[in-house]
């Protein structure tokens, strides 16, 4: 899908042109991954824009960064700041936000002393990630497996591990799949290339444990949450690979994906291949509230005001 550009760009703490956002080729991310990052949509709604679950999402950014031995020179509290004031600047109904955190120009070697620790904040406007996702996608199990533990570390969202994201989703293109399921290292389900993963099996709902090589997905926690207020029992556990054959609906969920049935996985039908019903109300409940029609009685959106904030202050 392109990428259409927006007016400004923030980086360490001032704006740029979009075209002015460029890094030297041998900045350490280039040559080594070293980066972390996020993915956070913002909904139009009735009262204007607003960004979904903006501190969580700038908490586990944080995080990525303390696992990485990256020290962020921003609170969490001023990069939402920034996130809300970048949006207002591009003046942006609807949009998606990626915040980056990476190893810039400095020393070359794997030991990244040296380098400085560069923050850039973009967003654009993107619609659906999974082309035919009202209805279902048509996926597969990936011959690719999600990292093992104590390799590259599942819980931080780090550019490296999307490296293997990247083998995952193009084998399942190539092969005419709208998307690949990653396998834990035991062959237990993992996730998608970038999503988590939901089986609706004999009125439960399954997902994959944070041991499974997946990432604790935002959207994830928010999915179970719905399902608890909605009576639906979650069960986090492994989920063998044959159960995504079996089971009676699967989705997907995440913030490209937000909630997305599979109507089949290996040209196998799930359940009568379409959304199913326990899909159909988790999808009606989770897109009442990000399209404004049900009350946000969780606290999940940071309103993007139309006056100007105090300036976050550039690196310090």
């Amino acid at each position: 899908m392109p990428l259409p550009k927006s007016d400004k760009i923030w980086h360490n703490g001032r704006f740029i042109a979009w075209d002015d956002a460029k890094i030297h080729v041998l900045s350490h991310v280039v040559s080594y991954g070293s980066a972390v990052f996020e993915g956070i949509r913002c909904y139009e709604l009735p009262d204007g824009p607003a960004i979904f679950r903006l501190d969580d999402h700038m908490q586990r950014l944080i995080n990525s960064a303390k696992v990485y031995r990256m020290e962020l020179p921003y609170t969490r509290e001023e990069l939402s700041q920034a996130a809300v004031e970048l949006v207002r600047v591009n003046g942006l109904r609807h949009c998606y936000v990626r915040p980056i955190a990476l190893r810039g120009y400095g020393e070359l070697g794997v030991q990244p002393k040296g380098c400085p620790v560069e923050v850039y904040l973009a967003c654009w406007e993107w619609g659906k990630y999974l082309a035919g996702s009202d209805d279902g996608v048509d996926v597969c199990v990936s011959s690719w497996n999600r990292m093992a533990p104590n390799t590259l570390p599942a819980m931080a969202k780090a550019a490296a591990n999307y490296m293997n994201a990247q083998l995952i989703r193009m084998e399942a293109e190539i092969n005419g799949y709208a998307e690949g399921i990653a396998l834990d290292p035991s062959g237990y389900v993992s996730e998608g290339s970038g999503e988590n993963i939901f089986v609706v099996w004999k009125g439960k709902l399954y997902t994959p444990p944070l041991s499974a090589s997946v990432l604790p997905g935002i959207t994830r926690d928010s999915i179970m949450t719905l399902c608890s207020e909605l009576g639906l029992v979650v069960v986090e556990q492994d989920i063998a690979r044959e159960m995504l054959y079996l089971a009676d609906e699967v989705f997907f969920v995440g913030t490209a994906a937000e909630v997305t049935p599979l109507r089949s996985i290996d040209r196998i039908a799930v359940g009568n291949g379409k959304c199913g019903p326990v899909t159909e109300k988790i999808r009606t409940e989770f897109f009442g509230i990000v399209e404004g029609k049900i009350k946000d009685r969780h606290g999940w959106f940071t309103p993007v005001k139309a006056a100007r904030p105090t300036p976050v202050p550039a690196g310090r």
